[in-house]
This record gives structure tokens, sequence and C-alpha cells, in this order.
């Protein structure tokens, strides 16, 4: 028996903070799409036992290493704040890593499409790896008033992490598809909903 089955195109799902792409992922996982967050897969690939973890303390030191053998974030990103080069060497061991990882799970996708959800999926050339971008926008001061009530900081934090990622022009110029999402759960689920029945009717996303 040849399995004729059609592999499953990738959707990249991404935007700003606050913009409300875990909710819309949520929906798709609802509706049993496949889905892979490459926040998790970075944090997959530092596990103790994985190489990376051992390249970076052998890297930096025991001290980017928590009692229990597992990696200090904090530290390591004190390292990295401090200089520029250190972050490149590390962003240079863990971004094709987590590529890899990303690839392999979605792999398994036994869904007609799988889902690559990355807040960084236009800013690490993640991109690549999909074949259609859906983004999930939100105008800029509700982005920073949902962010502030979620994770309890200040604007000001909040909008330095908005500068660092890629601007909204930026992201809306690269999308094939865009959930403006202004307004409640029920609207953004009926959105999801409405752009996975057309997704299912593409083939390799196009």
């Amino acid at each position: 028996m040849s399995s004729s089955v059609a592999k499953p195109w990738i959707l990249g799902l991404t935007g700003g903070i606050g913009s409300g792409k875990t909710a819309a992922a949520q929906y798709f996982v609802d509706l049993g799409v496949h889905l892979v967050d490459a926040d998790n897969a970075a944090r997959w690939v530092v596990e103790p036992g994985r190489p990376a973890l051992a390249q970076i303390a052998e890297h930096f030191g025991v001290q980017v290493l928590q009692a229990d053998g597992t990696l200090n974030r904090a530290a390591l990103r004190e390292l990295i704040f401090k200089d520029p080069q250190q972050r490149t060497w590390l962003e240079g061991l863990l971004h094709p890593l987590i590529r890899e990882e990303i690839r392999q799970y979605l792999a398994r996708a036994e869904s007609p499409y799988a889902i690559l959800v990355s807040p960084l999926l236009l800013e690490t050339s993640q991109d690549r790896m999909v074949q259609r971008v859906l983004v999930i926008d939100v105008p800029q001061a509700l982005q920073i008033e949902r962010t502030v009530l979620r994770d309890k900081t200040n604007e000001e934090q909040v909008r330095a992490i908005l500068n660092a990622q890629a601007s909204r022009e930026e992201r809306l110029s690269r999308a094939d598809d865009v959930i403006v999402n202004d307004r409640d759960p029920a609207w953004l689920k009926s959105e999801v909903e409405r752009l996975h029945h057309f997704y299912l009717t593409l083939r390799g996303g196009q």
C-alpha cells in the first residue's frame, strides 16, 4: 500500500506581544490542527542531557547551570545581554537546533496542514519553514494595554519588547492572511474557524 496522503503544508502563525496569538493557536488546536510552538522547541533543545546544554555550560561556565543541572536562564540572559558577541554565538548554536526540533515535530503532523507558532517567525528565518503566514494583528495601544494587564508590567517595558520585534508594518507586509484581533474571544474563534475551512481547501498552502 503506497500512502498517497499529501504531506501537510505548514502555516506560520505570528503576531506581536499581546496580539492574542496564543489564544488563536489554541482555537486551531481545538479544531484538530497539529501545532508546534517555537518557544517550546527553544526550551526542549536546552534540556539536561541534550548536547546544546553541555555546549552552553562549556562555553559560559557552570554559572549558567542551576544546582539541579538545568539551565539558569536568568544568568545566561544577563551574560548575553552585556555582550552582543556572546548572544550571536548562542543564537548560532541554538537556532539551527530549534529549527531541526520544529522540523521533526512538524513531520509527525497528521492534519492536512500544521502550524508553527513563533513570536519571532520573521526575525529568525523560521519563515523559510512555512508555506503561508498568518499574522494576528492588533492596534498598538490595545497591544500595550493587554500586555500590561497580563504581565503586570509597565508600559515602558512593553514598548521595549515591541521595539525588538518586527515592526507591525513589516509583519503585515509579509502576511498572507491577517486577523485583526480587536474584538472579543468569540469573534477571534469564528475568524479562526473561517480560516481553517479555507485552509482545508488549499494544497501546499497556496
